[in-house]
C-alpha cells in the first residue's frame, strides 16, 4: 500500500496566509496532483521534502485541504522543525506524498450537515465543501484565536452559510462553548455534525453530541510518523477501551467510537 500510495512530486506554489508585512506561521502548499484519481474529504497525507536529511526521517501529517486536476493544496501551520522546512520550500522543489490516507467524513446529500471547525481543522472542510452534492445543506461554524485573515475562511464563506467566533482573550471561551451548544441543538432531529480540530474543542464537540443524541464524526489530531498503522505512534482508545492507530481506523470517527 505504502509503495504503490507514495510519488515524488514538484511544489506548485507556496503562499503564506495572513496581513504580517513578514511570512506569517500560516501557510498554503499547493503540490503537483500526485496521480490521485480520487479522495475523501477528511482523509489525509504524509509530506517529507527530498531534500531533507537523516535528522528528519519522518514524514509530517496534514489533512488534505482540496484536490483538482492539476494540483493537492495542504494548509500548514508552522509549529517544530518539520513545519518550518516545509514551509521554505520553492516552486519546483520535490516532495514525497503518501496517501491520501486514512478515512474520511460521511457526506451524505440531502442531509442537513453543521461543520464545526477548531483552528486549524478548518484545513479539510475546504475540500469538503467543494465536492458535497449539495452545498447549500452546509453549514460552518468556525472558532479561532488568530485573525480570520490567516486560515482559508473566506473561500469557504462565499460558498455555505458560515459563522466565525474568536477568542480574543481565554474569558470568550464560556461564550464560545455555549454558542457550539446552541447551534448543535439545531441538529438533533436529522443533522449531523463533523468536527475537526484541537483535542479540547473536539470533547466539547463529543460531549454535547452524546447528550443530544447526535449523529456526529470528529476528526482526531495525532502524531504520526508512518501514516499506514505500522509505528504505533498515534494509538487512541476505543469507545471499550481497546487500542486503535489513528492513521489506520481514523482520523475520522464516529462521536460514539473514541474516547478524548
Amino acid at each position: 500500500m505504502v509503495e504503490r500510495n507514495c510519488r515524488e512530486v514538484k511544489v506548485r506554489e507556496i503562499r503564506f496566509l495572513g496581513t504580517w508585512d513578514e511570512p506569517s506561521d500560516f501557510v498554503e502548499l499547493t503540490l503537483e496532483n500526485p496521480g490521485w484519481e480520487s479522495y475523501r474529504p477528511g482523509q489525509f497525507a504524509m509530506l517529507r521534502a527530498r531534500h531533507w536529511g537523516l535528522e528528519l526521517p519522518w514524514g509530517r501529517p496534514f489533512s488534505i485541504s482540496r484536490v483538482d486536476a492539476e494540483s493537492v493544496t495542504f494548509f500548514i501551520q508552522v509549529v517544530g522543525r518539520g513545519t518550518s522546512r516545509l514551509a521554505r520550500l520553492r516552486t519546483g522543489d520535490e516532495v514525497v506524498v503518501w496517501g491520501p490516507l486514512g478515512n474520511g467524513f460521511s457526506a451524505p446529500p440531502e442531509t442537513p450537515t453543521l461543520l464545526l471547525a477548531g483552528g486549524m481543522g478548518i484545513a479539510p472542510f475546504r475540500g469538503y465543501v467543494e465536492r458535497h452534492r449539495t452545498p447549500e445543506s452546509l453549514r460552518l461554524v468556525f472558532a479561532h484565536r488568530t485573525g480570520l485573515d490567516f486560515y482559508p475562511y473566506q473561500s469557504l464563506a462565499q460558498l455555505v452559510h458560515a459563522e466565525a467566533i474568536q477568542e480574543h482573550t481565554p474569558e470568550d471561551l464560556p461564550g464560545i462553548i455555549a454558542r457550539l451548544e446552541e447551534v448543535m441543538d439545531e441538529y438533533a432531529e436529522g443533522g449531523l455534525v463533523l468536527a475537526c480540530g484541537p483535542t479540547p474543542f473536539l470533547h466539547t464537540v463529543q460531549t454535547y453530541a452524546l447528550k443530544m443524541d447526535i449523529r456526529a464524526e470528529i476528526s482526531l489530531e495525532k502524531t504520526m510518523a508512518c501514516g499506514v498503522g505500522a509505528c504505533l505512534g498515534c494509538v487512541c482508545k476505543d469507545a471499550e477501551g481497546k487500542h486503535m492507530q489513528v492513521c489506520a481506523r481514523g482520523p475520522v470517527f464516529p462521536a460514539t467510537g473514541v474516547q478524548l
